[in-house]
């Protein structure tokens, strides 16, 4: 995306004239909040066009100096050396500009919900899910975010029917989104007395984590029950009806939450996720709307598309979607590897991205 010389000033103009702005000591306080926010925001793509400014500008004037037949031959002769150079700077100057003024999407920024869910496989499923929470809970664990687990139901052999965690730190969601979809894994059981390899699978859903700002609930779409929770046997069961379990009645999405021994904590961790997932539904209408008849080449994050495969006997791990394949599967298990998989889907996005701004 070849962007003009005039757009790239009024980017710098609107730029200084923010920072102007927020210099004025008579400015309120909630007024200078909202500058500095966008001044923020705008900085990266500032600093990007000042840099594109500043190359267009010397290669014209390289150009004009090695054009200069009446000038000194030792000057046309450096400005002829320089150009090349410069010349081939230029397009990934453009490029990375042209990134950082793509369009946000606005749920970038937030932190996560994360839910993971036991598919076909039985026990084995179950097992992969553990897995793969604890993949995820590494890779947050090496970025610095925070993982509280918000509910989960262990296995009978290990691992989990269902987990959903809640993941905070700087861009989460951002890094996370491309992760939805179903999960296969191929691996020999340690059940399996005859040594065949099983193929089971663990879906992920990841979504952005809505603030009360974000979803409305009125009080009477809801219908809250309270129940006594099944915990695992003991003196941990609980022994009042501390568990809930919230219907949103228009969509009738269904968020039931038993791991706190308090009704009250309970019910506010059902609600976290019933807002995200509202959050999500509206942001996938959204998306539908905007491009009904296709599909981003990182895949939709459909729950029922299959996106990648971790495969034990070859030690592999392939991405369906950007057809990348990792001969590393326990690093990407560990939460190191997975690095690489996230990064890759990311320049896939901007790329598609850029291309649709292209055309």
């Amino acid at each position: 995306m070849l962007l003009a010389d005039q757009r790239l000033a009024q980017i710098v103009q609107r730029h200084e004239a923010l920072q102007s702005e927020m210099s004025n000591p008579a400015l309120e306080a909630s007024r200078f909040v909202a500058l500095s926010k966008d001044y923020a925001e705008l900085t990266p793509a500032a600093d990007a066009a000042r840099e594109v400014i500043a190359m267009r500008r010397e290669i014209a004037e390289l150009e004009a100096l090695a054009g200069d037949a009446s000038g000194d031959a030792e000057m046309r002769a450096l400005a002829a050396d320089e150009l090349p150079e410069l010349k081939a700077k230029l397009p990934e100057a453009e490029r990375a500009l042209a990134l950082k003024l793509l369009p946000k999407d606005a749920a970038d920024a937030k932190p996560a919900i994360l839910e993971i869910r036991a598919g076909t496989g039985g026990d084995e499923a179950a097992l992969f899910a553990g897995d793969l929470a604890r993949m995820y809970q590494r890779y947050a664990e090496l970025r610095g975010w925070r993982v509280e687990t918000m509910s989960a139901s262990p296995a009978d052999l290990g691992g989990f029917k269902e987990i959903v965690m809640g993941v905070q730190g700087d861009g989460v969601f951002a890094r996370l989104k491309f992760e939805s979809g179903v999960h296969r894994v191929q691996r020999v059981p340690a059940t399996e007395a005859q040594g065949r390899i099983h193929t089971s699978a663990a879906t992920v859903a990841v979504l952005p984590e809505a603030e009360e700002v974000d979803v409305q609930i009125d009080d009477k779409d809801l219908r809250i029950d309270v129940f006594r929770s099944s915990g695992p046997g003991g003196q941990s069961v609980n022994t009042t009806d501390s568990a809930v379990r919230i219907v949103h009645l228009p969509t009738g999405l269904v968020v039931s939450q038993q791991d706190e021994k308090s009704q009250h904590k309970n019910k506010a961790k059902a609600m976290k996720v019933l807002r995200s997932r509202l959050y999500e539904l509206e942001r996938e209408k959204l998306a539908s709307a905007r491009s009904a008849d296709r599909k981003a080449m990182v895949g939709s994050g459909d729950r029922s598309e299959r996106i990648r495969t971790y495969n034990f006997p070859q030690g592999r791990v392939t991405d369906h979607r950007i057809n990348l394949t990792l001969h590393r599967l326990p690093e990407v298990l560990e939460g190191g590897g997975l690095e690489e998989l996230v990064s890759a889907l990311i320049a896939e996005d901007e790329a598609e991205r850029l291309a649709q701004l292209d055309g």
